[in-house]
């Protein structure tokens, strides 16, 4: 069924829509900015008719499912609502119906913690420089009943990311990280939408302003001329 509902969606509609073309396609849970990102790994097709199969083959007609929409803007998703839209008339393709559903955003947050929506969406701004920010966080065992949403524990990965917090050469935590993302791909606990892409507007006297890929507004260093 995840990969039925991962192979109906029109990634590249909706980038053009909800992101106005700057945003990039993602295909791993953690951007390709981020070291230990593993550069092998590739999105399935957009196939509307594998995706009915996939559906057909899982016994899964009719199927009727909520999908969460965001309230509120975020960098990582600009418009929540519209993205949801697009889903909705995605997965419509396949045979799927999609109720919208929102709350508030404390609400939102705390049913969501809880397990209620059938499908979510939900993004993440990494706020330390490493993979674990991505992989520990939003997709290990002890993450469910936080901010892991698809409340997915898969030992293999967990293992894996558990032990790469504990090892010290960079080089074998890339080696443990990436064969997570390797599990994470051939599981599908989510759909990778987008990257986006931050823009800041500065005034031409403004010198040696640096865009923190932590999501913070730092002006150390930073001159007016």
């Amino acid at each position: 069924m995840r990969q039925a509902l991962d192979m109906a969606i029109n990634k590249d509609a909706i980038i053009n829509a909800v992101y106005q073309s700057e945003g990039l396609k993602a295909t791993n849970p953690m951007p390709p900015t981020q070291w230990g990102y593993d550069e092998s790994l590739k999105d399935a097709p957009y196939d509307v008719e594998k995706a009915k199969a996939l559906i057909k083959e899982a016994g899964a007609d009719n199927l009727s499912i909520n999908l969460w929409y965001m309230p509120v803007q975020r960098p990582y998703n600009p418009n929540a609502k519209l993205m949801a839209e697009m889903l909705q008339a995605d997965w419509a393709k396949i045979g799927v119906d999609t109720k919208l559903v929102t709350y508030e955003w404390g609400e939102y947050l705390k049913r969501a913690a809880k397990g209620e929506p059938d499908v979510i969406l939900a993004g993440w701004t990494g706020d330390n420089g490493d993979p674990d920010n991505w992989l520990g966080s939003l997709l290990s065992c002890d993450a469910v009943g936080g901010n892991n949403y698809s409340r997915w524990c898969n030992k293999d990965f967990d293992n894996l990311v558990t032990n790469a917090r504990q090892i010290n050469n960079q080089d074998e935590r890339v080696s443990e990280y990436e064969q997570a993302q390797q599990i994470f791909k051939e599981q599908l606990p989510w759909t990778t939408m987008a990257h986006s892409v931050v823009t800041v507007f500065t005034a031409p006297n403004v010198v040696d302003y640096k865009i923190s890929p932590l999501g913070s507004i730092r002006f150390d260093g930073v001159k007016v001329e």
